[in-house]
Order: structure tokens, then C-alpha cells, then sequence
């Protein structure tokens, strides 16, 4: 790779090159994206041939590559070279039909063309004039959405409510939160922002602290509600009430609840008519962050889980969880948008026009924290126009079938537990062989020490939760990948290492 030489103090650089710059030629482009499409569907089809977390230690990269920027421009048949040799050894391969880990990040061919537009228009959507169309494809996707989670009327352009394509889940509760205290505010002024207090269980996501603190919350005024494998790591109705009433007793002003379906450590499901029966009667925000688990929800069997979204403020779902869509792209639908959008509007001199002074279209700007915004509609278009919702349930259901074989693989083996009953296509178990389950470190070491063995092995990537004190590996089915062959394997190599551990430490962990 040519590079400049930093400590050059004569000034001595190559010639500038002679032919004309042209950074978009659409002939070039035409040659090199040809390229590129099969470097990218050689390296999908060759996946299983890479480990499936990255070997590699910390700084390998910046060994191998030059200190400068190259100051003549370089063959894209090099480049791609590199990125061969030494930019996908350092990747974990997310797409690999082996990755087991976190939630799956899932693609599909319709995504990927959508993308593909996306990036070509380059449109900057932040108001209905910069791109029409951008603007309503995307009112048009999410009421589909919608209409495919049977959400009702309030919740959609089509009725009362709205809805708009955030980049992350924590992009969508930082924009409900801020719509909450805003309208506190309105009734306490901003100057007793410290009597504002949230609420959400100890399974919510970590990013629930964060945004909580962009919003100004104080973190002596974010209460968690602690839950129990009794209820399987739900929050409790009760719970939340019996926390309501002490802080509104103590001079505090409730103003927001995050309930989940689908947790990330378990896939916990909170009980959402429940809890917003309990949130409404103290006028709290409810918002119900179901990003993996919701994309499920397009089954009818899975419905039942959104019962009681009538009830609440504002929800989102991640399509590029389990919906075939490449990140970024997180649905947030609202029932009052006139909130949020109060909360967020800008109106600068340089962006007024007509259309948004009349109030006769959307303005996407003032539904998210940033100005500028992709056409990310074209991905879910594409998607829902490609496979159809047939299909799309289809792959829900085929990822939660090879959960479930997993899971039966688990229960058939003696020396293994499931932790916590499956719902999705998450499956939470442990190595417990013996039934020393009154040995808590024993168990915990030796299921770390399995994980670390599989996991290197490069042949399947898992990872691990602990809950109520339970240390326990997760096995999340979701891959658009992997097949039933995948898992058998991976169930094969998990016995392979337990044997191995087992022999090695005699049945017993040197602790």
C-alpha cells in the first residue's frame, strides 16, 4: 500500500496525478460496484469459511497498515485485496450461520438493494420539501408495519397517531422521554427538573441509564423495579405501583415507564396491560421498547404479547433485528405526535417553506434528535414488497422452530439446564452436571469456562447473561444464515467441549 512518508522535510511527494479528477464517474462506478457485488456475495457464500469471532488481539490493524493516508490514489483491485487480508480477520462475522450471540443482525437480498438505493439517492430527507418522497414512503412503510402488528388506529398515520424510522432503540426512547418532560414541564417548570423520576425493571436495557441522563433525569430518580424468576424476570404491576406512590408521596413527579418485550438478557415480557393501566393512573409516559421481540408479533401466535398497546404512549421495534434488514433502522410509533414533535421542532430562517407553515406535511426533522436522516423506508419497502408478509412470518417461525430443537437438545442431555423457559428463539442454559446446583461458583466457572472453549474454537459464537446471581449462556437463533445444520453442529460442538472439560479438570473445577 503507497503512503506518504510523515517525517519527509523536503517536500519531495510523488507527482500529482495528470488525468482529471472525477470522484463519480458513473461508467467507473458502473465497473467497480459490479466488483464490489461479488466481493460482498463471495465473502457471504465463503462466510462459514472465517471463525466466527475474530482471532485476533488488540492493535493487530494499525501493524499492518501505514501511518499516512496514500497521497496518490491507489488500484481498487489493491484495496479490495486488503480489505481480503486484512480488514475480515479482524470481523466478527455477524452474518456467519454460526453466530449464536447477543441478537442476530439480519440481512436479506431485498435489504441490501434497498440499501443500495438509499445510498445511491443520498436523499437528506429532514423535511417534507428535501425529499417528498422519502418523506411519504416512510409514512406509508410504517403504517403498513403497523397494520401487520394489528396496532391500532391511534398509533397510525392513517388515524390519529404516527409513526417515524429511527436509527436505534435508544434513539427512539431518548425522543419519548424528552416528549415526557417537556410535558411536565409545562405543569411544573423546568426549574424542578430534580422532582422528575422514571421507571423501568432490572431487565431493561443499559442504554435505559444513558438516555435518562442526555434528558437530564437525575440518577437518584431513575428507579428500578426489581423482578424474580418467579415471574420470570417481568415487572410486576404491583411492584411499580407500590414505587409510584412512595415517590409521589416524597414530592416526586412520575413522568415515564419503559416496559420491554423481549428483554435482552432472557426475552423477558413485561405485562404491558398491567403496567399501563398503573402508569395511566398516574398520567406516566408509557413507552414499550420491544426491539427484538416485536418484529414476532407479525405471527398471529405471537400477537398476544402486544395486548394492551392501546393503552400506551409510544413503542418501537427493530426491524434490523429480525425483520431481514440491514442496521440501522428502528420503527418508534407514537400517539400524539404534536408532543414530540413540540419537544424537538426546529424552525430555522434557512428551512421555512410554505408546506411546513401550513402545517400540511410531515416535518421527519422534528421527530428525532438529529436534522439530517437517510431514506431508510427503501430497505423496508423493498423487504415487505419482496417476501411479502407470508414470508416474513415465515422466518420468524422457522428461527423459533430451530430454537426450539435446540432447546429440546438441552433438556435431553443430563449435564445441561434450561435457566429460563424459552419464548422466542432465545434459549438460556447452563452446564450443571450432577445437579451441583448448591454450588453456585462451581457451576458459574465451569460454564465460563465452556463458553471461552467454544468460542474459540471459531466454529460458533455465544455469549452470557447473569440473572438473579444465575450465570447462564445465551443461544440466539436468528442468523438469515443458518439452517437446522448450523445448530446441530453447534449442539455437537458445545458436548464436544463440555467432554473435553469435564476430562481435562477429572469432573471437577480446581476452584
Amino acid at each position: 500500500m503507497g503512503s506518504i512518508d510523515a517525517n519527509n522535510i523536503n517536500g519531495a511527494y510523488p507527482s500529482s496525478p495528470v488525468a482529471p479528477f472525477k470522484p463519480l464517474d458513473p461508467e467507473e462506478f458502473r465497473k467497480q460496484a459490479h466488483v464490489m457485488v461479488d466481493f460482498i456475495a463471495d465473502y457471504y457464500k465463503n462466510i462459514e469459511k472465517y471463525p466466527v469471532l475474530s482471532q485476533v488481539e488488540p492493535g493487530y490493524l494499525r501493524t499492518r497498515l501505514p501511518e499516512t493516508a496514500p497521497y496518490l490514489p491507489e488500484p481498487f483491485e489493491n484495496i479490495l485485496q486488503d480489505i481480503q487480508k486484512d480488514i475480515i480477520p479482524g470481523m466478527t462475522n455477524w452474518l456467519s450461520p454460526n453466530f449464536f450471540a447477543y441478537f442476530p443482525a439480519t440481512v436479506s437480498s431485498a435489504a441490501f438493494l434497498g440499501e443500495m438505493l438509499c445510498t445511491g439517492f443520498n436523499s437528506v430527507g429532514f423535511n417534507w420539501l428535501a425529499s417528498p418522497a422519502a418523506t411519504e414512503l416512510e409514512m406509508v412503510v410504517i403504517d403498513w408495519l403497523a397494520n401487520m402488528l394489528k396496532l391500532p388506529n391511534s398509533f397510525m398515520f392513517s388515524g390519529t397517531g404516527g409513526g417515524v424510522l429511527q436509527g436505534t432503540t435508544s434513539e427512539a426512547i431518548l425522543c419519548t422521554l424528552i416528549a415526557s418532560r417537556d410535558r411536565a414541564f409545562e405543569k411544573i417548570g423546568v426549574e424542578n427538573i430534580g422532582k422528575l423520576v422514571v421507571y423501568a425493571s432490572d431487565q431493561t436495557h443499559s442504554f435505559f441509564h444513558k438516555t435518562c441522563k442526555l434528558a437530564g433525569i437525575f440518577p437518584c430518580n431513575i428507579k428500578i423495579i426489581p423482578t424474580t424468576s418467579e415471574a420470570n424476570f417481568s415487572m410486576s404491576p404491583h411492584a411499580l405501583r407500590k414505587q409510584i406512590e412512595s415517590d409521589v408521596a416524597g414530592g416526586l413527579v412520575p413522568i415515564f415507564l419503559c416496559a420491554t418485550i423481549g428483554t435482552t438478557s432472557t426475552t423477558a415480557i413485561d405485562p404491558v396491560s398491567g403496567l399501563a393501566k398503573v402508569a395511566n393512573d398516574f398520567s406516566v409516559w408509557i413507552h414499550v421498547d420491544a426491539a427484538y421481540a416485536g418484529s414476532a408479533c407479525i405471527c398471529p401466535e405471537f400477537r398476544k404479547y402486544l395486548d394492551g398497546v392501546e393503552l400506551v404512549d409510544s413503542l418501537s421495534l427493530s426491524p434490523h433485528k429480525w425483520l431481514l434488514c440491514y442496521l440501522d433502522c428502528c420503527c418508534l410509533w407514537v400517539k400524539k405526535p404534536a408532543l414530540m414533535v413540540k419537544a424537538l421542532s426546529t424552525n430555522p430562517e434557512y428551512l421555512r417553506n410554505k408546506r411546513s407553515e401550513f402545517d400540511s406535511v410531515v416535518d421527519f426533522k422534528d421527530w428525532q434528535i438529529g436534522t439530517g436522516r437517510r431514506f431508510r423506508a427503501l430497505r423496508l419497502w423493498l423487504i415487505m414488497r419482496s417476501y411479502g408478509v407470508a414470508n416474513l412470518q415465515r422466518h420468524i417461525r422457522s428461527d423459533v422452530e430451530m430454537a426450539k430443537m435446540f432447546e429440546g437438545f438441552v433438556k435431553s442431555d443430563p449435564r445441561f439446564e434450561v435457566v429460563v423457559p424459552r419464548t422466542f428463539s432465545l434459549v438460556c442454559f447452563r452446564l450443571n452436571p450432577f445437579g451441583r446446583s448448591n454450588n453456585a461458583t462451581y457451576v458459574e466457572l465451569l460454564n465460563e469456562k465452556l463458553l471461552d472453549l467454544v468460542n474459540s474454537t471459531g466454529r460458533a459464537y455465544m455469549t452470557h447473561t447473569k440473572v438473579g446471581g444465575v450465570y447462564m449462556l445465551r443461544f440466539a437463533v436468528g442468523a438469515t444464515l443458518t439452517e437446522e445444520r448450523h445448530v446441530n453442529a453447534a449442539w455437537e460442538l458445545i458436548k464436544e467441549c463440555t467432554a473435553a472439560l469435564l476430562k481435562e479438570n477429572h469432573q471437577c473445577i480446581d476452584i
